[in-house]
């Protein structure tokens, strides 16, 4: 007989930190088998796109500040 999914989460939940994270991205993995995506480095990747955009001057910065206020402002 298989346990149930609450008796899996318990079991799971004794396990190290390390061991449960692992054990979520094979279960992640095995619901959407698609591309194993390394997400760090796609996230590398695109802020080496956008840090080189802003020294070509394709793009402007704007300051912590006044992303905050703009923020701030559109939810007030």
């Amino acid at each position: 007989m298989s346990k149930s999914v609450a008796q899996l989460e318990q079991e799971a939940r004794h396990l190290p930190t390390q061991d449960r994270a692992l054990l979520a991205q094979h279960l992640i993995a095995s619901i959407d088998p698609g591309e194993d995506v390394d997400a760090e480095a796609v996230w590398l990747e695109e802020a080496e796109s956008r840090y080189q955009a802003y020294r070509q001057g394709k793009v402007t910065a704007k300051s912590a500040d006044q992303v905050f206020r703009e923020a701030k402002s559109q939810l007030t």
